[in-house]
């Protein structure tokens, strides 16, 4: 287990360096993967933004101070701007970006603006919802054919419906993220118990058609990040449904993963693959997939909730001694991860393979606040 003194050294390392990138990337955001360990400055035009954002308020909430809240009250302006003017936002990640970012900043200072924009980003997430099929689209022009699918990424996007219910007072929003819910734990979930990346729906009946992969090894191989959203998106879905399906989908799902981990219980970018092989690792699914157990353990009987607490614990020690920076090493926080590695059965190319990747970071510091205080989430 990770001690206490480990912990607060870990966030210490972790601060530091959020410290040190403030001047170098004022008004711009770290990309979704770094380069030779080294991200460049970008513009707000990704799906991976808010993982900066968030972990601004996160460093906030650490240290109280206000250099980060004001580079996290500049991220929520331009995050404003980004959802008027419409800066590639066809798709279905408005949580990733906008509670993050947005509904953050309205929880933790009160900020009008943020709150103003994510309910901006919660229509948006709403118009892609389809009534045939029940499921919001995940990629594309909405109603595109090549497109018509959910993905289980999506399990991390409705908070920031069933915020913007509770903002509003509208039960429009936790409707849409209660069917596309129920959608997603009906045909995202094989028999195994390992997970579809995603899943197509006839487009004229909204019939389920086949589950497959974008960034796994292969259709029916269990891609990690995917099972690690997964356990932390059901873990979501009870805190905001209650549906004892839920916690049941939890158990598997997350026994899946955690019996297809090599002896570092740092995962494989696909859980095909465990120790003997020369295939990168996914820190970041292992840093999701912890903060997935910590926040469900709070539901739990105390034995269960001991028992995914104390793995949650195993997985940062192993974290902490293996996969963060040295100094000089690099800006990022969490070492060795990967956005999308292609394999002869994918449709992705080769991108941030062994490289920090920006919800890593992010994930990595919630980790580490989790297990320092008695976090409220973002979610």
């Amino acid at each position: 287990m990770i001690t206490k003194k480990e912990i607060n050294q870990a966030i210490t390392t972790a601060i530091q360096t959020l410290r040190e990138d403030l001047p170098i990337f004022k008004g711009k955001f770290k990309p979704a993967a770094s380069k030779d360990n080294y991200y460049a400055p970008a513009e707000n035009d990704d799906w991976t933004n808010g993982f900066h954002t968030g972990q601004y308020w996160l460093a906030w909430e650490l240290t109280r101070e206000d250099a980060f809240k004001e580079a996290a009250l500049a991220h929520v302006e331009s995050f404003r701007q980004r959802i008027i003017d419409r800066v590639v936002v066809d798709h279905h990640d408005m949580g990733f970006l906008y509670t993050l970012s947005c509904v953050a900043a309205w929880r933790l200072v009160g900020c009008e603006t943020g709150r103003t924009t994510a309910l901006m980003a919660a229509d948006n997430l709403i118009s892609r919802f389809h009534k045939k099929g029940g499921f919001i689209q995940a990629w594309g022009a909405y109603g595109a054919e090549d497109n018509h699918r959910l993905i289980i990424d999506c399990l991390m996007n409705l908070p920031l419906l069933y915020w913007a219910t509770t903002e509003t007072s509208d039960p429009k929003y936790a409707e849409v993220a209660d069917i596309h819910t129920a959608t997603s734990l009906q045909n995202l979930i094989r028999e195994d118990h390992s997970t579809y990346h995603t899943y197509y729906f006839d487009i004229n009946t909204g019939a389920p058609l086949k589950g497959v992969t974008a960034q796994g090894y292969k259709d029916s191989s269990p891609w990690a990040r995917g099972q690690a959203w997964g356990i932390y998106g059901l873990a979501l879905s009870y805190l905001y449904t209650k549906d004892p399906k839920c916690i049941d989908l939890f158990y598997k799902v997350t026994d899946f993963f955690l019996n297809r981990l090599p002896s570092d219980m740092v995962a494989y970018w696909d859980l095909d693959f465990t120790d003997g092989n020369n295939e990168p690792k996914d820190s970041s699914a292992a840093v999701i997939a912890a903060c997935g157990m910590l926040e469900m353990a709070k539901h739990l009987p105390k034995d269960k909730a001991d028992h995914y607490t104390l793995v949650a614990t195993q997985i940062t020690h192993s974290i902490a001694q293996n996969y963060i920076p040295n100094p000089g090493e690099s800006n990022g926080l969490l070492l060795h991860g990967v956005y999308a590695k292609a394999s002869p059965y994918n449709t992705v190319s080769n991108s941030g393979v062994d490289e920090c990747v920006i919800w890593g970071d992010y994930f990595w510091l919630e980790l580490l606040t989790r297990l320092s205080k008695d976090w409220k989430i973002y979610w």
